[in-house]
């Protein structure tokens, strides 16, 4: 240690070092007061700041403000982003919903609709386990947590190394899936085993097992791109970067309608419908599906291209390798694996309620595919838009600051439920109107209608617990912990196997036509996918049930705000009451199904957005405020 001139002489005692944990000055034996601007330091002080911030000192109160502003300008991203991911989801969804209405046309919801959505669904479980909602648990957090720290370099090369991992698997798997697609197919759809029988009795029109199989072999590779698309969304979010990663899946959407339209362009004598379709030969038919699933693997490398150069930018020192000893890798592994097995019991529950469809009445299967696209549609455009955008920000939280983090948490279910509650509400109300409006078309008929509307509206029930289930997943993810919410899947598949099953049998005993007397345009739907949609609605209440229980456990006072959801199902059924009388003035023959199924719907939405800016909601604002903001710019 350097010496100084002045140091104190042998009769002069020498002062003490000052520190963060010890002040320099202490106090006399007779109590006198302490110098002023100097204090004891902070209990459970990490950083000089929060040491040197003493109840009641100058200190403390200029901390507070810094968190107050870091808070605020959390908030606004977090805002921003939900915002931004909102806008994404909602244009790929459009697009999917443009892309179902045209299947709806050429195939209806009879056989051929299930064999889409079975080819769709069969190798789902690529992109479920290893894709967006795995890394949202074992990805994001880590690589957030280094680039809040500064470490950039460490950041890509940790993500290099996951895109390794994550390539190697998804690529053997999708071999596997080519190789191994009749056994895979004859496990998953065990009821289609059947069909070449029927087929040749004259009851069915297309033997859904052999399509199948040859539609399965396209679908794997397409999953495989799929994955290492839902990396570039990891990087790109944690980067706040949400717009591209929601928007990519758009031109997954288009490539799959740009192959329908040119198969039915090759196929089809009358491509675009001007002619009968049902007169279209069932071969023809099948050659259209495998075009469309040519189409989804070109729009598997598009959605994976568009994000890459965007996310190559981003990330300093980044290279794919395959190695476990990169910082991050094995930490990501440790909470990949519980998650991988939560996300496989829900992959369970979905296979299960496909495999339990195969062996009731054809059609079951298709109209579980339609009504999921518009139950989904505002998890995804809602739900998933706030939870995608706060998890970043919720893993830059300390554990140290739990009240902090389940604030933010509980504020996000207000925003979500804000619009999903009119969702349900909507949805139960004005179903037919919504499901007549995006697929009554070409060989989707009436009663298709009604099945689906039905199938949606037991899907409903379970809607506000499946978003705010979404968002309490997250929230244990930001905390590190991913065994939880695995083992709480469980129980949600449990639950809604056994009663989806016992539902679906009985409920398939009863048809549209001889429920609601709608006439059949073939064989007369049944009922048996309402029975699956309801043993699914009551499981993601009680997945919910115990994920708040779970969070319960971290903090006792943690509450959803159901004052607040009552609140918004109210305004929403004041909501409904100008669309109710549009719909009951209006001739339903006035304008087309479509028309009159928007116009209706635009009533009911508009009312609802307007009156909870009348009534001033808190939620208003994040959703409707900041666009009115930039309306009178």
């Amino acid at each position: 240690m350097a010496e100084h001139d002045d140091e104190p002489s042998g009769d002069e005692p020498a002062p003490r070092a000052e520190s963060v944990a010890e002040p320099q000055n202490e106090p006399s034996p007779d109590d006198a007061p302490r110098p002023a601007g100097l204090s004891a330091p902070a209990d459970d002080a990490r950083t000089l700041a929060e040491a040197d911030a003493a109840p009641g000192s100058p200190a403390e109160d200029a901390l507070n403000a810094d968190r107050a502003t870091a808070q605020a300008e959390r908030d606004a991203r977090a805002g921003s982003g939900a915002l931004l991911v909102a806008a994404g989801i909602f244009a790929s969804r459009v697009i999917g919903l443009v892309r179902d209405r045209a299947v709806a046309y050429y195939f209806g919801s009879g056989a051929f609709a299930d064999v889409y959505r079975l080819a769709l669904r069969a190798p789902n479980f690529l992109q479920n386990l290893l894709g967006e909602g795995t890394l949202s648990a074992s990805f994001i957090p880590i690589y957030s947590r280094m680039l809040e720290e500064g470490r950039d370099e460490d950041a890509g090369r940790f993500a290099g190394a996951i895109f390794g991992l994550l390539a190697a698997v998804a690529f053997a798997a999708a071999i596997l899936g080519v190789v191994l697609a009749e056994p895979f197919v004859a496990l998953i759809a065990s009821g289609f085993l059947g069909d070449a029988e029927k087929v040749q009795a004259g009851t069915l029109v297309v033997d859904r097992f052999d399509l199948a199989v040859r539609v399965v072999r396209l679908t794997f590779p397409m999953t495989a791109f799929l994955v290492l698309s839902a990396w570039c969304l990891g990087v790109l979010n944690s980067h706040r970067r949400f717009l591209l990663s929601y928007f990519a899946p758009v031109a997954w959407n288009v490539a799959l309608l740009a192959a329908l339209f040119a198969g039915a362009y090759l196929y089809l004598d009358d491509p675009f419908g001007v002619g009968d379709l049902a007169a279209v030969p069932p071969d023809a038919l099948s050659q259209l599906l495998v075009a469309v699933f040519i189409g989804g693997i070109a729009g598997g490398v598009l959605q994976f291209a568009v994000q890459l150069p965007t996310v190559l930018k981003l990330m300093a020192g980044f290279r794919p390798r395959l190695s476990l000893r990169v910082e991050g890798v094995r930490e990501a592994i440790t909470a990949f694996v519980p998650v991988v097995l939560g996300r496989g019991a829900y992959q369970l529950s979905g296979y299960l309620d496909f495999w339990l469809s195969t062996f009731v009445a054809a059609g079951a299967l298709g109209a579980i595919g339609y009504a999921q696209t518009l139950y989904l549609l505002p998890i995804s455009l809602f739900g998933m838009s706030v939870a995608a955008s706060e998890l970043p920000e919720l893993s830059r939280i300390s554990r140290s600051e739990l009240d902090a983090f389940l604030v933010r948490v509980t504020g996000s279910v207000r925003q979500i439920f804000y619009l999903i509650v009119p969702t349900v509400v909507g949805y139960l109300g004005f179903g037919v109107l919504v499901v007549g409006a995006f697929y009554e078309t070409g060989q989707f008929a009436r009663d298709d209608t009604w099945q689906v509307a039905l199938v949606l509206a037991a899907y409903s029930l379970g809607m506000v617990a499946t978003t705010a289930g979404r968002l309490l997943q997250n929230a244990f993810y930001a905390l590190n912990d991913t065994k939880t919410p695995a083992k709480i899947a469980v129980w949600r598949v449990a639950v809604s196997a056994v009663l989806g099953a016992g539902l679906m049998f009985a409920l398939d005993r009863f048809s549209v036509t001889g429920l609601l007397g709608i006439p059949a345009t073939g064989e007369p739907l049944r009922l048996g996918a309402v029975g699956l949609a309801l043993g699914s609605a009551v499981g993601a209440w009680v997945e919910l049930w115990r994920l708040m229980r779970a969070l319960r456990a971290h903090d006792p006072a943690f509450r959803l705000p159901w004052a607040a959801a009552l609140r918004m199902a109210g305004l929403a059924g004041l909501a409904a009451i100008p669309a109710a009388l549009a719909w009951a003035v209006v001739p339903t023959d006035a304008l087309p199904i479509w028309a009159y199924g928007v116009g209706v719907i635009a009533v009911y939405g508009l009312s609802y957005l307007a009156l909870g800016h009348l009534f001033d909601f808190d939620e208003s604002d994040a959703w409707v405020g900041r666009f009115l903001r930039k309306l009178k710019r």
